[in-house]
């Protein structure tokens, strides 16, 4: 995923951000007003090919993306109830408004989601 450090406030993510852990994720989710969170784990083909798709959508609006691998994080894993990977979570001023696990979800689908849900 993404090598970006967290920008601070506000200002336009233009690409995904990783986040390290949950301290990572609570400051990024702290910092946007509107997020949209994958957690993948490495090798998993799906969140692979995901990449270009949540690019395309840091990059086309203004919602922040960032990627996270919960890795061997069992908190984590039961906070947000990860059952399977990629997991979309997204959320509007630090509250969790909708979530999704499908497998890869072609772009214009996934923009419909989260519009659906904002």
């Amino acid at each position: 995923m993404s090598d970006t450090a967290p920008p601070d406030g506000d200002e336009p993510v233009n690409r995904p951000v990783a986040l390290e852990d949950e301290s990572d994720l609570e400051s990024f989710v702290d910092e946007h007003s509107v997020v949209l969170l994958e957690f993948y784990t490495d090798g998993c083909g799906i969140c692979a090919s995901m990449e270009p798709v949540i690019t395309g959508i840091a990059k086309s609006t203004d919602i922040a993306v960032g990627t996270i691998n919960p890795r061997d994080d069992p908190p984590l894993i039961e906070r947000f109830d990860v059952r399977s990977v990629p997991l979309f979570v997204l959320f509007e001023n630090g509250d969790v408004v909708a979530r999704r696990a499908d497998g890869f979800i072609p772009g214009e689908e996934l923009r419909e989601w989260l519009e659906a849900n904002r």
